[in-house]
């Protein structure tokens, strides 16, 4: 990275490291009409739809086709819930959160970087740029590792990060689905929720994840595994009893995908007589259209044309303290500092 050197700043008596952050999201459209660019960007990736070599000269085309064709349905769905997505704002609060507590034992900055929409990941990479730095800490805010989203975001942030030298040592956060905060800050919201039902003891527990095509899960992608350790802890943690469910949502195209799905969940518990549901969206750390509108709105109007008679969703953790005590002894962690005040005493 070129302009100023990287060496600690001191302050009072300590030096102090001035760290660089890099969040990672996928994104969303900020208007109706950033959709069909926001979609079309979404199926141009390679990770999410792989082609192969011999499919090079289609993906444009074909990524066009596909946005083009959903972008009408998609574009209701958002006008549901406000007419944008929310992921923007609410990761850039999380940024802010995570930069505040970092202050306490560095000099941070922290950006943002989206995968399909503003900021991209090239505006992201212009900031770090801009910025003089000790040590550069790149945090995917995925906690499950997947080929279509932690090493899809870390592959575009590669391509156009070319620092010059001297250039800050850079450390990269792959995965948190089993960090102690992180747990914490899941069990916390489910407990918040149980105070929303009657029987608490009785509600069935429905661990809903952003599903992925099986052909990623053949090639060796870890991201069910770590789902479904996040969804064991969460619940030894808790130390609940109830009776729990994992499924999966969000599949688009004809391909198998992870299963069972959200749909096919509801419909089965229903059929089983459950009464009471808490569905807990274990791999959003945001609220975006996966949540307001796939489980707020679309599931929830399907339990309750099913006779489901309480239908709650566990609101995302965004900003909790305790998840961002959890990144902020990540990030510190990765860049070599000390951190005393994050791990709660158990």
């Amino acid at each position: 990275m070129s302009g100023p050197g990287h060496e600690p700043r001191p302050m009072g008596n300590q030096i102090r490291k001035r760290v660089g952050v890099v969040l990672f999201q996928l994104g969303g459209p900020d208007s109706r009409e950033a959709v069909e660019p926001f979609l079309y960007n979404l199926f141009c990736d390679p990770d999410i739809i792989p082609l192969g070599t011999m499919g090079i000269a289609l993906r444009k085309p074909l990524a066009w086709w596909i946005a083009h064709r959903r972008s009408r349905s998609v574009a209701q769905h958002y006008e549901r819930i406000g007419g944008h997505s929310p992921i923007r704002a609410l990761t850039e609060r999380q940024a802010r959160a995570l930069e505040t507590s970092l202050s306490t034992a560095v000099e941070p900055h922290v950006t943002v970087a989206m995968r399909y929409w503003h900021p991209a990941t090239p505006e992201a990479v212009a900031e770090i740029g801009r910025t003089p730095i000790d040590e550069l800490v790149l945090l995917p805010l995925y906690p499950h590792y997947s080929f279509a989203t932690t090493r899809s975001s870390l592959k575009q942030w590669r391509r156009y990060y070319k620092p010059g030298s001297p250039a800050p040592p850079v450390h990269v956060i792959e995965k948190f689905y089993d960090h102690p905060l992180y747990i914490d800050a899941l069990v916390q919201k489910i407990s918040l929720c149980f105070r929303q039902f009657e029987r608490p003891g009785n509600v069935h527990l429905v661990f809903s994840a952003h599903g992925l095509p099986l052909s990623l899960v053949e090639k060796g992608d870890p991201y069910p595994q770590h789902v479904a350790a996040t969804v064991e802890l969460v619940r030894q943690r808790g130390g609940w009893s109830n009776p729990w469910t994992l499924c999966y949502q969000s599949r688009v195209g004809r391909r198998k995908w992870l299963e069972p799905s959200l749909h096919g969940t509801i419909e089965k518990l229903a059929q089983g007589g459950v009464q009471q549901m808490l569905v807990i969206p274990i791999s959003f750390v945001t609220e975006h259209i996966e949540t307001l509108f796939e489980i707020n709105i679309e599931a929830r109007e399907e339990a309750e044309k099913l006779g489901i008679k309480t239908f709650r969703m566990m609101p995302a953790i965004g900003d909790s303290p305790l998840f961002i005590a959890g990144l902020k002894d990540l990030v510190l962690h990765a860049a070599g500092v000390e951190n005393r005040t994050a791990m709660p005493a158990r």
